[in-house]
């Protein structure tokens, strides 16, 4: 569906609406009779049938309390009085006699929801339910009798003693002892001090935080920086700030100004994470949550005021055209068959599902309707008075992260990752986050019979797209795990430039701090183009070591509508084909698989390895046509430590444009 918006303000907040009752009403064929459990079609996560019951359950009433509250309370689809008996069910625990007095009253017995202890899924359905119960206290929490009251607040202080994962779990416990501390109910304070000093410790500045640091194993950037990070410290100052039990928590107005700050620093570059319709870069994991990625741009809009930077009436507006053009991507009958969401992207799609996500897990999307709590007045919900697109030779640097994000002139936003790797250590592949490119158009490639290292495939992924593999002798494809940052030198050539190196590993047990290889690797962008230079660094050994080796470029891998090219370069010239030059043989080939968006195929060219040949070059092309351009003379170079190139694009045979030069330059490993 066509992202770009230009209805007027009633009516696109009516489609917010509208759409949330949509999600709601379609799914409630799917509940248990006593309303606590969502039996949604689809495959169960790790966690078991019971525990995704309850997130089906949890996420979905998230949804319903933003949509209520954002009506101040009217609700003509009766969405609370809907959950309300799940609510008391699930958080009761029932006993053998309390089980046969219920039945004996017509109450149901079997649908209490699992226990919220450490590191389990209930504690993260916890929060949401807390938060629900906080947005609709009016109209749901204060309307419950004592005993109900007692019932759910004994289910949520489970989680008074649960331990979370060192990630952004920390703040579900947070907001589970922020509700408790509101309704004057027993609760563990130090849960969330704990978590909001925790965080501190994650954030690397430009308003962005690693979702926990395992150690300093890896660095993990992602969505869940906006959808979590930001979120959940917003909102509990919001909750906090308006305890009715013992007043204000004193950091709430502390912490506010800070929060604040920090979410106006990471929505100056966050549009640049979506392509020209509102579709996001396809990078990370828990991609099935959708339009949760739109989360951020609600809450700025929630939270901004018109002195902060991005808080003025236009920035607002912009944002609320991105988040209903994001919404509009996904709302189609593929991505929601018969009404429900279903685990994939803009359809169904299992390969790139982690394994802690079941049937109702998608619905983590509802945070996007935070916007819902947005009064008819923002300027939100209204039409810029001007648009601002990206230029085509604009690229945007983001340090914290190691992201290098660029927007071509048909809209397809690009990320280069020079810093996200969520590595834990010796593992398979991981597609959705080892490859050096992604985009709001193409995914990684799943070749037959092979998975994406999402979790959930018994084969793992051989690494193709958007990555240089090293082939051993015996054709076994080297893939990237751990990425260490490397210098670059701004200013000294056009454009922004991003670099990193990756120490190449071929089996789940190898520990890349100890192979001797490395590849180190630069990456620049302008108009749709990226030029990439590759410094394959072998170690010193015998005469023949490396004898039969060669390394793998792969392209974008892309779909019908779609175009990529590959270019390989060689020393001032460009391969065209099958060709040789010294004993560098480039051979361009094609390899075919699917990826999240369909049946795809991916360029590839492939140069036999030797100490002699250590440099090597390309530039790639996505758009939604052919290029217009075609690399021309082209210099490479390594010189006191520093590794330095530049090509000049120049127009095809009767194609309009301007010749532009792609430049990079990166400081190798180690010196």
């Amino acid at each position: 569906m066509n992202g770009q918006v230009n209805d007027d303000a009633a009516q696109r907040r009516a489609y917010w609406f509208g759409f949330a009752d949509r999600q709601l009403l379609a799914v409630r064929p799917c509940f248990s009779p006593g309303h606590a459990l969502l039996r949604l079609p689809g495959r169960p996560a790790f966690s078991g049938v019971r525990s995704d019951e309850l997130e089906g359950f949890a996420r979905t009433f998230l949804l319903a309390a933003l949509r209520v509250a954002g009506s101040g309370g009217d609700d003509p689809h009766g969405h609370l009085d809907w959950y309300r008996p799940g609510l008391v069910a699930g958080a009761a625990r029932w006993t053998d006699e309390g089980a046969d007095a219920a039945r004996a009253a017509g109450k149901v017995a079997d649908e209490s929801w699992n226990p919220v202890v450490s590191r389990t899924q209930a504690l993260v359905e916890a929060a949401s339910v807390a938060i629900g119960l906080q947005l609709t206290r009016p109209w749901l929490w204060d309307r419950l009798d004592l005993q109900e009251q007692d019932t759910v607040a004994s289910w949520l202080q489970g989680a008074g003693t649960a331990d979370p994962w060192d990630n952004n779990w920390v703040l579900f416990n947070a907001h589970v002892a922020e509700f408790l501390a509101g309704v004057g109910r027993d609760h563990n304070p130090d849960h969330i001090t704990a978590a909001l000093d925790r965080i501190e410790d994650w954030s690397v500045g430009g308003g962005w935080y690693r979702d926990g640091d395992n150690g300093g194993t890896g660095d993990f950037f992602d969505y869940y920086c906006g959808w979590a990070l930001h979120l959940y410290p917003l909102l509990w100052c919001r909750f906090a700030a308006a305890r009715a039990v013992g007043g204000p928590h004193p950091w709430a107005a502390d912490r506010l100004p800070l929060y604040r700050e920090r979410l106006s620093e990471f929505l100056r570059t966050y549009p640049a994470f979506f392509g020209g319709g509102g579709e996001p870069v396809f990078h990370g994991r828990s991609l099935t949550y959708r339009f949760a990625a739109a989360a951020p741009l609600a809450l700025g809009a929630l939270f901004l005021e018109p002195g902060d930077p991005g808080g003025d009436a236009e920035s607002l507006a912009r944002a609320g055209t991105l988040a209903t053009a994001t919404l509009r991507y996904f709302d189609t009958p593929e991505a929601f068959p018969e009404g429900i969401a279903c685990l994939g992207w803009q359809g169904p799609y299992e390969p790139m599902i982690q394994n802690y996500s079941g049937p109702g897990s998608p619905y983590w999307s509802s945070k996007a309707f935070l916007a819902l709590l947005l009064p008819e007045g923002s300027p939100f919900w209204s039409t810029p008075a001007e648009t601002t697109p990206a230029r085509p030779d604009e690229t945007t640097l983001i340090p914290g992260p190691g992201f290098l994000l660029h927007r071509g002139p048909d809209g397809i936003a690009q990320l280069a990752n020079h810093g996200s790797d969520k590595h834990y250590g010796p593992t398979s592949d991981n597609a959705l986050y080892s490859r050096f490119a992604y985009s709001s158009h193409t995914g990684p490639l799943r070749l037959p019979g092979q998975g994406l290292g999402s979790g959930t495939d018994p084969v793992p992924s051989e690494a193709v797209d958007n990555h240089l593999a090293v082939l051993d002798a015996a054709g076994r494809a080297s893939w990237r795990s751990r990425i260490h940052r490397l210098e670059t030198c701004p200013g000294t050539v056009p454009g922004a430039t991003a670099a990193s190196f990756h120490r190449p590993v071929w089996t789940v047990t190898e520990d890349e701090a100890e192979q001797p290889l490395t590849v180190a690797t630069g990456t620049t962008a302008r108009g749709g183009y990226q030029l990439r230079v590759h410094r394959v660094q072998l170690p010193a050994g015998p005469a023949g070591q490396y004898d039969g080796w060669s390394v793998r470029e792969g392209g974008w891998a892309v779909t019908p509508g779609v175009h990529a090219t590959l270019w390989p370069l060689t020393q001032g010239t460009l391969v065209q084909g099958p060709h040789a030059q010294g004993s560098a043989a480039v051979v361009v080939g094609e390899m075919q698989g699917t990826t999240a968006f369909g049946e795809a195929r991916c360029p590839t060219a492939t140069t036999s390895l030797s100490a002699a040949t250590p440099l090597l070059a390309s530039v790639h092309h996505l758009g939604l046509e052919a290029p217009g351009h075609r690399p021309g003379p082209f210099t490479l170079t390594e010189s006191g430590g520093w590794v330095r190139a530049s090509v000049r694009m120049l127009p095809l045979q009767d194609e309009e444009g301007e010749p532009f030069t792609l430049g990079l330059e990166f400081r190798t490993p180690g010196t």
